[in-house]
């Protein structure tokens, strides 16, 4: 198995080390050997300098170099050769290179053999003690970063490793003297899985231009449509929300409240509008609602109110008192305007595989309720940038990669919809600004919601004219009377 240390990062570090070319040998990985100090030390001890690469799931990629040999005899050890660095940030390029201080070069790493990688006292940077296991991808790693021994050179641990210590990789390579055989031959090319756009400024100027100026049908007397996201608890649902305003804010959005939770965090049917930077409201709405529990959240009574524009605007669901026709504010004769259009189901990309039975079954039922109600659907497939480092690092390979490909296959499969029915995105969590491949690709999803929920309402306006028709011929016809056979939108009479 291969290291992710690219030839541009070799280039980098060996012109930090500073001696003349270097080549970079894979000691250690944690995904193949395991996060394990006593691995760790087996495979990395007595090696000479050595380069340390922490990748964490936002795509930051930092470490440190040692100059002189790994050890596990509870020591520190002098170098004043030593340093911390990074080289991308939250996928972005970001090289800088912190040097231990002179007065701490005494401290310049340490070796314990019950602890992983450690450079400075207190220490700077401290990777792991105990074993960590695999949770999905993600490595939660118990230690921690800080400076005290490294120059910091005015930038903040924060904007180094975001703030955590969650990785899905550790890497660590011997440092030797040589030449490196720099790869010639073209590399192959990946075919992407689905033929979709470049995620660039261009199309994402398209996009926003072809939702701004969306309008539902003139016949159906619709100031805007309903499209509700529904899902199960911290899928990203009001994230998607913020994600889509802040495309057409042109700045970053919080509008709706998210988190992290054992509950949901959103209580309320909040369907939300989106505003352009001018003021002007675009004509659709997503509807955020209770995430989805097994035992608890929203049940198969609550969603068909939903579905059918019972439930009124804001209305706070409670797990103790369901709502019923009783309840203040129950709409008990909904237009076309308070009904649901479409349903976006909102799940992980990197739980898919740990949903609850129980849970998936619930989204089930839910689904035999929607078809039968002719209600379009459709899944947004978040945090692709978790599950997959290249994604993290590049958004735009999104429809190239493979893991991601197996994921939309596993949801399609899951919920028993056409793969193209399955949406990636990549919500905006902890970015400041905005970036073209991310909105691009919330929009293209967003996009393809728009047209499901056209097709829905072109069948909205067949079957009423169907019925006007029906009426027309039944008026006329009989006993002369002039009493027709009513006949419902949506019957088998018509």
């Amino acid at each position: 198995m291969a290291g992710q240390l690219t030839d541009a990062d070799m280039d980098q570090l060996e012109t930090w080390v500073g001696t003349g070319p270097k080549t970079f040998t894979l000691l250690y990985k944690i995904t193949r050997d395991g996060c394990d100090p006593a691995i760790f030390h087996q495979k990395c001890d007595s090696q000479g300098p050595t380069v340390t690469v922490l990748y964490n799931t936002n795509g930051s990629v930092f470490g440190g170099y040692a100059g002189q040999s790994l050890h596990s005899q509870s020591a520190y050890i002098n170098d004043h050769t030593a340093f911390l660095y990074q080289l991308r940030f939250s996928g972005n390029q970001k090289a800088n290179k912190f040097p231990v201080k002179c007065s701490q070069a005494d401290y310049a790493f340490h070796g314990s053999p019950s602890l992983g990688p450690v450079f400075g006292a207190g220490h700077d940077l401290h990777a792991f003690s105990a074993k960590i296991s695999n949770n999905s991808g993600t490595f939660a790693l118990n230690g921690r970063l800080r400076f005290k021994s490294y120059d910091s050179q005015g930038v903040t641990t924060d904007q180094i490793n975001n703030g955590h210590m969650n990785v899905t990789e550790l890497e660590v390579y011997k440092v030797t003297d040589g030449v490196r055989k720099v790869k010639t031959e073209k590399p192959k090319e990946v075919k992407p899985w689905r033929n979709a756009p470049e995620l660039n400024d261009k199309l994402l100027d398209q996009l926003k231009e072809e939702i701004a100026t969306f309008k539902p049908q003139s016949d159906l007397d619709l100031t805007d449509i309903r499209v509700l996201l529904l899902g199960p608890v911290g899928t990203g649902k009001s994230s998607f929300y913020n994600t889509v305003n802040s495309v057409f804010r042109g700045r970053i959005s919080q509008r709706a409240r998210c988190g992290t939770s054992a509950h949901s965090i959103t209580t309320a049917y909040k369907p939300y509008t989106v505003g352009k930077q001018g003021g002007s409201r675009l004509q659709f709405r997503l509807c955020d609602t209770r995430g989805l529990e097994v035992s608890q959240g929203l049940d198969l009574l609550e969603c068909n109110f939903l579905l059918d524009g019972h439930v009124p605007e804001h209305y706070e669901f409670n797990p103790a008192t369901p709502i019923t026709p009783e309840t203040p504010g129950f709409i008990h004769k909904p237009g076309l305007a308070d009904k649901v259009h479409c349903v976006l189901f909102v799940l992980e990309a990197n739980t898919i595989d740990d949903l609850p039975t129980k849970l998936v079954e619930k989204m089930n039922s839910f689904q035999k309720l929607m078809n039968q109600k002719g209600i379009p659907q459709a899944v947004l497939l978040t945090k692709v940038d978790v599950a997959c480092t290249e994604v993290a690092q590049n958004v735009s390979s999104v429809f190239r990669n493979t893991n991601v490909e197996k994921v939309v296959d596993t949801v399609a499969k899951l919920l028993g919809l056409p793969r193209n029915n399955v949406l990636p995105v990549k919500n905006y969590e902890n970015e400041v600004q905005l970036e073209a491949a991310t909105s691009a690709l919330a929009l293209l999803a967003l996009r393809q919601a728009l047209y499901f929920t056209e097709d829905f309402l072109e069948d909205v306006v067949e079957k009423r004219a169907s019925v006007k028709a029906a009426r027309g011929r039944g008026s006329s016809g009989g006993s002369g009377e002039g009493k027709g056979e009513r006949v419902e939108i949506g019957s088998d009479s018509a």
